[in-house]
């Protein structure tokens, strides 16, 4: 036998040996792949998960309603000394036992409840037909960079300019009318929601595309099932500004434009009060603007970001 065939024969027999010698690993007694098998990356994975979600279970308890009531109740019993002893006048400065007293009067005579149902209906219709007008315009001039060159910077200035400007030159046009108040909402609103859209197509990475023209997706198909989903965070948050502009909008509507045949709406019963140097009337309506405001926050946008998030993996749960 030739000596380099011996040689690795004797070399093959020693790692065959080396290999016997060796212990042998523990026998898999639970079922598992082994130290770093399979199995126990599973059980790592959903210890983690079940962490994750025993501390997302102990937050809303403790951050979610302790604190907010907490500071809440701070800020009530600030106010009250500071009209026990800081006013001597309680039709300057009422407590907010004045300002409750006066709003469950307020409600009584339905007042309260007619101002509050009736700009409710307007912020949320102007708000979708804003939503309407703002969504196509956004998908347009994200699709053509040069009708986002041209129109871009007219939308970023309208987005500044103060909706109160537009309130007198809307009641030249439409009178005052129902119309003055949706024409200053839509003018508010919709800047903000095609300037979100845009911001949310701007973080999507280029790769994305890429890999829709490489799978043959038409232009209009990368915009409508690539584009818009993976631009949804921005254009959630474009939707949240959007809301805000309609509620600030509405409420400097209803205060400039009373009368006519425009309704009662909380920016009305504001202005009812001040006319009347009722300060009590006054806070109850400027705290149930914010009321409504909190309200449309917690029961309309912060569910969907949190649906959004779980659906992308980065809530606590996802995927499971």
């Amino acid at each position: 036998m030739p000596t380099s065939i011996t040689s690795a024969t004797a070399i093959a027999r020693e790692r065959a040996a080396a290999r016997a010698a060796e212990p042998a690993p523990p026998e898999d007694t639970d079922g598992t792949d082994g130290p770093g098998g399979p199995d126990s990356l599973g059980e790592i994975e959903a210890g983690l998960d079940r962490l994750q979600d025993s501390a997302a279970i102990s937050r809303p308890t403790v951050g979610r309603i302790l604190l907010p009531l907490g500071t809440l109740a701070g800020l009530l019993s600030l106010w009250q000394l500071a009209a026990w002893f800081g006013s001597p006048r309680a039709d300057l400065f009422p407590g907010p036992f004045d300002v409750l007293g006066t709003a469950g009067q307020l409600a009584v005579d339905g007042r309260l409840v007619e101002a509050v149902f009736t700009s409710l209906q307007r912020g949320v219709l102007g708000f979708l037909l804003a939503l309407a007008i703002g969504t196509p315009l956004g998908l347009l001039l994200s699709a053509s960079s040069t009708l986002r060159r041209g129109l871009g910077p007219l939308v970023s200035g309208l987005q500044v300019l103060p909706s109160v400007a537009w309130v007198p030159a809307a009641i030249i046009w439409f009178g005052l009318t129902d119309a003055t108040v949706f024409f200053v909402v839509l003018m508010g609103a919709t800047p903000s929601i095609v300037n979100g859209f845009l911001s949310g197509v701007d973080t999507v990475p280029p790769q994305y595309r890429r890999l829709g023209t490489v799978l043959g997706a038409s232009r209009t198909q990368q915009l409508l099932r690539i584009v818009l989903p993976a631009a949804l965070p921005g254009y959630v948050a474009g939707l949240k500004q959007g809301w805000a502009f309609s509620w600030r909008s509405l409420m400097a509507a209803e205060i400039i434009a009373v009368g006519g045949s425009i309704g009662f709406g909380l920016g009305s019963l504001l202005q009812q009060g001040r006319d009347l140097s009722q300060m009590a009337v006054v806070v109850a309506a400027i705290l149930a603007i914010l009321a409504v405001g909190i309200a449309v926050e917690l029961l309309v946008f912060a569910p969907l970001e949190r649906s959004l998030l779980r659906r992308r993996g980065l809530a606590p749960g996802a995927g499971r």
